[in-house]
């Protein structure tokens, strides 16, 4: 029997949960659900009960589920079909007595689906309603855009020495996955979190100028940002033989920061982790 399970642990932010954990918590009371055990090889010798399951089979998450009190319900990578893969992890884990669901949310500003990120944000909305209807205790957790994509949206600055976004002036209070992990851990093990929703992210937001000058600095190459259109963003990036999917997605979250629906800067990671993000 294992007090807290981790999903998505083989992933970056479920991974970085687990190792948080493994510093106060002895292996034997945590468990992660996986699709591919292979993949978890080194948790299990760490002593980390690995359970093999998928959203999609709900079988196999009741199965998963059993004798667990606390879990970690990262959200499923899979956008078009997150609603009813959440819908059969937070049933199970009902129907399995689990006491209390952590959920991975994500911040925005608008909830009628007229953002630029409903594509990401209507899944969200939808399992945080099912979550708080469903009768188990919860905390859901409206996390930040990840640090980490920062990268993956502005491709090889360095070579470039230009930011080329079509995020306007609008600004983000990025958090790393190591942040995030850490401050999740924090949740699962401590007290007075229950029902509750917290803003995951840094207690100060970033334009691209912001960035462009933070890389400058650190780099001592002259950086420049430059804003165009979503139309001429889609239109060179095309025409550099970026996949259209690719093009659809980041051009969809710059909009969605240039219409600020991002930009919730919060103290709760600097509390949970005593220190600053």
């Amino acid at each position: 029997m294992s007090n807290i399970l981790v999903t998505g642990a083989t992933g970056g932010l479920g991974r970085a949960v687990v190792d948080n954990l493994l510093k106060t918590l002895s292996p034997s009371a945590i468990a992660v659900l996986v699709r591919d055990p292979a993949k978890a090889a080194d948790l299990q010798t760490q002593g980390v009960a690995i359970k093999q399951g998928d959203y999609n089979d709900y079988a196999s998450l009741e199965a998963a589920f059993a004798g667990v009190e606390k879990l970690f319900l990262v959200s499923s990578n899979d956008i078009p079909n997150r609603v009813p893969q959440h819908t059969n992890a937070i049933n199970a884990a009902k129907a399995a007595g689990v006491k209390h669901v952590v959920y991975t949310s994500f911040q925005r500003k608008t909830e009628d689906g007229s953002s630029a990120a409903a594509f990401i944000a209507e899944a969200h909305l939808a399992t945080e309603k099912l979550l708080q209807e469903s009768g188990l205790t919860y905390t859901i957790l409206k996390n930040a855009l990840y640090l980490e994509v920062l990268p993956l949206f502005m491709g090889p600055v360095l070579d470039t020495n230009t930011i080329y976004l079509p995020a306007g002036e609008g600004k983000v209070p990025y958090a790393s996955r190591a942040d995030m992990g850490a401050a999740s851990a924090a949740v699962l093990t401590g007290a007075g979190h229950e029902n509750q929703a917290y803003d995951f992210s840094n207690d100060t937001s970033y334009s691209f100028h912001d960035i462009a000058k933070i890389l400058s600095d650190l780099s001592g190459k002259q950086i420049q940002y430059v804003s165009p259109t979503a139309e001429e963003f889609g239109t060179q990036m095309a025409a550099a033989g970026v996949p259209a999917g690719a093009i659809q997605m980041t051009a969809g979250f710059c909009v969605a920061i240039e219409q600020e629906e991002f930009d919730f800067p919060s103290s709760t990671l600097e509390k949970l982790l005593g220190r600053q993000p």
